[in-house]
């Protein structure tokens, strides 16, 4: 037996094991028809000046799986979801299951990537958002059995192009168009299928970072237990606001935005995609009390010109996820609003959060690395801290974090190696470095690859950066390692600043020195306007490497 066995974080949580089991299995629909059952007359979402009831969301979820259904897709069938945040998505992914077929969330920003998900998930049909169709896929889709378009300010009074630009000017597309095929048939006789806990019911696909992106294929349990777990975690009553901060494409903004508010009863507040200012409107206009996005977007708000605490005066509940959460952004947060941002920790594979800073506790600092926790591993999850060889570690040392529990993927899709060497006996080994402390708190220290070989010294990248976090000049900070002739590899970062703050390159490296031993500070610091990132927000270090890395091998060589 092992000291992971034990499960130290539950006495942390309050929890006995006998308490600790998990939630019986279920699906996303059955935890929906509790919902309309429960709460019939609260909206399911609410997107610009319209909302649907439960009961309304019910039925045009209905209408459309008897449109899939009648348009010859098949329970097991892959039907990819492309778009921003907007009733569709919500409409689109229950009405998929409900025709018994599989949701394949699709980021707004693939392009050729498509061709590999559209073959290896054999996606057989496609919601897409027109201007997405026009931009992106209209080659692609041409050979799908079933293609439905939908427009960007359907279900929307004052709709998102008055920020985002005027979509609706975009040319007519001879495909049936979502809203239109659901009114339609809002009165059908259709019978959703049933589906059992152990169904397909998620392909969500990998960031790629190692080759190429590989189907998570989640089952209808993973998926419930999860966001079942999101609501409980944030401690939000039934009918609260979940505002749409984190993109529906990504599994934290799928799971513990969209799913977790149907399955709490809690309405959807749709955000199009982010931009601070009409963001911070959105939220002083709705009044959410739930909201969980990355570091950056937090950043963003902060730098914006119309911050304000009273744009945060409804929330019961703050959290951070894709990306480390600087201790000095967390901090910023709370002076500026009175509201702490809690972490978490979760990854595709594991239907987002496995690891959180539960409702009312608050993250510890690691005394020697200044880390902040990434949260306490949930009540149902079981996480372990393995060494080189997949044997377990002890409290404080420090390997790759492996995690098990209801809410794991059971494997990769059509990648049988993949699976046995990534999910071994069902327990996720997910390439994060980190170590537990004896109260059962996790700290990330980085990404496996990440990490920087200089001179024969470890260095890792998060450590770095949690520094440069802490110069109040500072808004963001990407550290990675270049080659170098002397060291092998060597410490060079890019930050861009705060609005109208002023500091050099030196100076910054010399704030780096001055709290890390010297061979951890950058060598060079690059500042720029703003750091590369993908579109759910967390920075791209392999960008920043690639970009530095290029700049240095064309310097002139001096004489």
């Amino acid at each position: 037996m092992s000291w992971f066995d034990e499960r130290p974080w539950l006495r942390t949580l309050g929890v006995s094991s006998e308490e600790a089991v998990p939630l019986e299995p279920s699906t996303p629909l059955r935890d929906l028809a509790e919902s309309v059952a429960a709460h019939p007359d609260v909206a399911a979402w609410k997107h610009y000046g319209q909302s649907a009831t439960y009961a309304e969301f019910d039925r045009q979820t209905t209408a459309f799986a008897s449109y899939l259904a009648e348009s010859g897709i098949r329970p097991g069938d892959a039907v990819g979801v492309y778009a921003q945040n907007s009733p569709h998505f919500p409409i689109a992914t229950y009405g998929i299951w409900k025709a018994g077929a599989v949701v394949v969330p699709l980021n707004p920003m693939y392009r050729d990537e498509l061709t590999h998900v559209f073959t290896d998930a054999n996606v057989r049909g496609l919601v897409v958002q027109r201007a997405l169709y026009l931009m992106r896929v209209k080659d692609y889709a041409q050979d799908l059995p079933l293609v439905v378009q939908i427009g960007d300010n359907d279900w929307a009074e004052n709709g998102p192009d008055a920020v985002f630009g005027p979509y609706e000017d975009l040319p007519d597309i001879p495909l049936p168009d979502l809203k239109t095929v659901i009114e339609e048939r809002l009165d059908t006789d259709f019978v959703p299928l049933d589906m059992e806990p152990g169904d397909p019911a998620l392909i969500g696909y990998t960031s790629g970072t190692s080759g190429k992106a590989k189907g998570a294929l989640h089952a209808h349990a993973n998926i419930s237990s999860n966001s079942r777990m999101a609501a409980r975690n944030a401690g939000l009553p039934a009918g609260s606001g979940i505002v749409s901060l984190a993109p529906l494409f990504h599994i934290t903004g799928f799971i513990c935005q969209m799913i977790a508010a149907a399955s709490n009863g809690s309405t959807l507040v749709l955000n199009h995609r982010f931009d601070p200012a009409s963001f911070l409107e959105l939220l002083r206009r709705e009044k959410p009390a739930f909201m969980a996005g990355p570091a950056t977007v937090y950043t963003a708000m902060l730098a914006s010109p119309t911050f304000g605490a009273d744009a945060f005066e409804s929330f019961t509940s703050i959290m951070s996820g894709g990306a480390p959460l600087p201790e000095g952004l967390v901090k910023r947060f709370e002076e500026k609003t009175g509201h702490y941002v809690g972490q978490g920790y979760g990854l595709t594979e594991t239907a987002a959060q496995a690891v959180t800073v539960p409702h009312g506790l608050r993250a510890p600092v690691d005394p020697e690395s200044g880390n902040l926790s990434t949260g306490l591993p949930q009540r149902d999850a079981m996480v372990r801290i393995l060494d080189d060889s997949g044997g377990p570690l002890g409290p404080r040392e420090v390997g790759e974090i492996a995690i098990s529990g209801p809410m794991v993927a059971g494997e990769y899709l059509g990648n049988p190696q993949a699976t046995a060497e990534s999910i071994p006996g069902g327990e996720l080994r997910t390439g994060d470095v980190g170590f537990m402390d004896e109260d059962g708190w996790l700290f990330i220290v980085d990404r496996k690859k990440d990490m920087i070989n200089a001179s024969g010294f470890k260095v890792w990248p998060r450590e770095v950066e949690d520094v440069l976090y802490m110069h109040p000049a500072v808004r963001e900070g990407a550290v990675v390692g270049v080659p170098d002739e002397y060291r092998g590899e060597t410490v060079v970062a890019q930050v861009s600043l705060q609005p109208d703050a002023q500091v050099t390159p030196e100076e910054i490296i010399a704030h780096c020195k001055e709290h890390l031993a010297s061979y951890k500070a950058p060598v060079e610091v690059t500042i720029v306007d703003e750091l590369p990132k993908t579109s759910s927000g967390k920075i791209l270090r392999r960008t920043v490497r690639d970009e530095v890395t290029k700049e240095r091998a064309e310097r002139p060589v001096e004489a």
